[in-house]
């Protein structure tokens, strides 16, 4: 069938040039694929020689026949596709192979309504296998079967259509096919024929629809058929990319420029590739590829980044590492967002800044990034690119006490990059501080205490910023009763490690013998949202509450900790136990109500959480003069008390803001 519907016998011989002219222009789409290429430069379309400009030398004319559209032969010498044959000097080395479809018998004419078609002569040259100049390339190459081939009605697929032999199954006009079941006759037929030009056709209209496994599985067939062919893999890497496999993208768009050297698009998609990756110097060789106009975005996009790179470059040099983050982020943002070395910067720079937890989380990104095979001899701070990685993944273990794995670390960055210096230094010192480590802790099982403070003090001299020997020093100080020095250096651990558990154990309890209640108050109450069912912490912070209301002048003989929730009855006792100064929970409930039995047990996990507050249960069917009094006409229904006053009020409220609530009121 024709582009516009019709029998392909009513294009006519100018519609048929027009065709063969598209079929032989080099096309990119928009998303960058190759769509289709000639193997030769130009096609003279106007040769006297051309086969679309035949001599006319003795037609043969037959009549019209009354059917209209009936097919009834062709010449021998014609083909159903004209295809270039693989050429060495094509640019990206594609290949068009379409098989010719059999010819008919010579002199054999065909018809249609409204006129006579004449056939060529005997001497026509043949439609296929066409040099540059029109020369045949050889001769004898017409089909001699006898059978008549109607395109679009049957089960084979020869490059444009499907063909039945012998005209079984035609229709008036010609054409048997719907466009309905075309397609997958279509697609059944180059699968079965695998025609890779075809498989590579439906591998970018699948690439057009984000349809990228699809894609990627048809152009692996493709490349299967022709392994040799450069825009095949080329635009499975464009599959590649849309899967967000990088380096395998990178690595098929150097494929592609193996075999084929001068081959711009790939040049142009894998420096952008490297651009992404952060390797500006590679990238720039491929963008601004010789004899090729760089892409201005691509190029801004490059300078941006090698700009940030730069700077980034000079600000972690000096160590100011505020600079150091805001570059690395800049350059990220500029283009290189798939730079494991970029990440690795900014975890570094976070670990610097003393934000371990966020340098942790960003460093886990990088795991995100496989680095390209291209990346293996690229630099970034002097350093090999692999290397740098795992050098601050060294610091970063460090920094949480996970000695054998910061070792473990940079002798990889050491062995990756066995030249540099700053991996050198680092790989000794990480062993030294490693060493003080395990001997304070072996002294401190001795309990050698004043040993043990200054084996970790020897390795703080080496790492002055590792929280985790100032909070094993601070236990040695606890040990010998220096709760001030123990106090002092769980503050320097915390400075670094903001959420660091043990630090603030040890410090709440220096507090505590120092009878620095708020301080110590302060920190058991973060320790409860860190450890909301550690018992001894919530019994550390129940008692800690308690010395501060004395060390306040405050009533403190109701408080208790823990226990079960007081059952209230009487509207004087449900008086006297809400005017405690704590604040006081009051569960206004009915037995025979299944809310209230729902939320009960709830109510006795809260007991425990929260020891500072008193919690209180009254049935309101058992005490009617209470509820009345406070006014209760649902249940369940928890008012809040402080010193006899109502302070909150909830009905029917679920567990979390129940808890909420709670929480608020708690010292």
């Amino acid at each position: 069938m024709a582009e516009s519907g019709r029998p392909i016998l009513e294009i006519g011989v100018d519609g048929l040039t027009d065709r063969l002219r598209n079929s032989l222009t080099c096309v990119e789409d928009k998303n960058g694929l190759e769509i289709n290429k000639p193997d030769f430069r130009e096609l003279d379309l106007g040769s006297p020689v051309s086969p679309l400009r035949t001599r006319q030398s003795g037609p043969t004319t037959s009549s019209s026949s009354g059917s209209s559209g009936s097919v009834s032969g062709r010449n021998n010498g014609s083909s159903s596709h004209l295809g270039p044959k693989k050429s060495d000097s094509s640019h990206s080395g594609e290949v068009e192979s379409s098989p010719k479809a059999r010819g008919f018998k010579p002199g054999h004419a065909r018809s249609y309504s409204g006129g006579a078609v004449t056939s060529p002569p005997l001497n026509a040259l043949p439609t296929g296998n066409i040099c540059p100049s029109g020369k045949i390339l050889k001769t004898g190459m017409a089909s001699k079967s006898s059978k008549t081939d109607v395109l679009g009605s049957g089960t084979g697929y020869y490059g444009h259509g499907s063909i039945m032999r012998g005209g079984a199954g035609q229709k008036s006009g010609g054409v048997d096919a719907t466009a309905a079941n075309s397609r997958e006759t279509m697609k059944r037929g180059i699968l079965n024929n695998n025609d890779p030009e075809e498989l590579k056709t439906l591998g970018n209209e699948s690439y057009k629809k984000g349809c990228f496994v699809e894609a990627l599985s048809l152009y692996d067939k493709a490349i299967a058929i022709s392994p040799g062919n450069a825009a095949y893999h080329c635009n499975r890497a464009a599959a590649l990319i849309g899967l967000k496999r990088l380096p395998e993208a990178v690595r098929e768009c150097e494929e592609a420029i193996r075999l084929d050297p001068s081959y711009a698009r790939a040049h142009h998609r894998l420096g952008s590739l490297l651009l992404s990756f952060g390797q500006v110097e590679k990238a720039r060789v491929h963008i601004c590829f010789q004899g090729h106009d760089p892409d201005q975005i691509e190029l801004q996009k490059l300078q941006a980044v090698e700009k940030h790179i730069g700077k980034c470059t000079d600000a972690r040099r000096v160590g100011d590492w505020t600079s150091t983050l805001r570059e690395a982020n800049a350059a990220i943002a500029s283009g290189a967002d798939a730079s494991p070395q970029l990440f690795a910067c900014r975890a570094e720079a976070l670990l610097k800044l003393h934000q371990v937890e966020d340098a942790e989380l960003g460093l886990s990104t990088t795991r995100k990034h496989e680095t390209s095979t291209s990346s293996s001899q690229s630099k970034i701070f002097g350093m090999v690119s692999e290397a740098y990685v795992f050098f601050v993944q060294a610091q970063i273990d460090l920094a949480f006490g996970r000695f054998g794995n910061a070792v473990s670390a940079v002798d990889r960055a050491g062995q990756i990059d066995p030249r540099n210096i700053e991996v050198s230094v680092f790989l000794n010192n990480v062993r030294l501080v490693g060493r003080a480590r395990a001997r304070g802790n072996e002294l401190f099982k001795s309990e050698r205490y004043t040993e043990a403070c200054a084996a970790y003090g020897e390795g703080l001299r080496r790492d002055s910023s590792n929280s985790v020997l100032y909070c094993n020093r601070a236990a040695c100080w606890y040990k010998l009763g220096q709760w001030e020095k123990s106090v002092d250096d769980c503050t320097r651990a915390l400075s670094f490690q903001p959420n660091y558990t043990k630090a603030l154990l040890r410090r709440a309890a220096s507090n505590t013998k120092l009878e620095r209640w708020a301080e110590a108050v302060r920190d058991y109450e973060v320790l409860k949202k860190e450890l909301p069912y550690d018992s001894e912490v919530a019994e550390s912070l129940f008692h800690a509450q308690v010395a501060l209301k004395k060390s306040r002048g405050e009533d403190v003989h109701n408080m208790k900790f823990g226990g079960e929730v007081e059952s209230v009855s009487g509207l004087e006792q449900f008086r006297a136990a809400i005017s405690s100064h704590c604040a006081s929970v009051v569960h206004f409930n009915a037995a025979s109500t299944l809310q209230c039995k729902q939320i009960s047990p709830f109510l006795d996990t809260l007991t425990t959480k929260y020891p500072s507050i008193n919690f209180l249960k009254v049935d309101v069917e058992e005490s009617p003069a209470v509820a009345a009094a406070e006014n209760v006409r649902i249940v369940p229904t928890f008012k809040i008390y402080k010193k006899g006053c109502r302070v909150k009020e909830m009905i029917c409220p679920s567990q979390e803001v129940l808890e909420s609530s709670v929480r608020h009121y708690s010292i």
